[in-house]
């Protein structure tokens, strides 16, 4: 192992914001497959809904 100071870690925050999205993306489009587009609306307002009450408690 190397001893002395430790490089700085890697900022991951952009890959994992987009990763984020891809994955609302594919999951709300296989909402609206399976369950169609009433379903897709009502999970986009109940998450929603969950970070207005995530932003509320800070």
């Amino acid at each position: 192992m190397r001893r002395g100071t430790l490089s700085e870690a890697p900022n991951y925050t952009n890959a994992a914001l987009i990763m984020g999205f891809v994955n609302l993306i594919w999951v709300f489009m296989a909402l609206w497959a399976i369950f169609g587009l009433p379903a897709v609306f009502a999970a986009g307002y109940g998450l929603n809904y969950l970070i207005t009450l995530l932003g509320r408690r800070r």
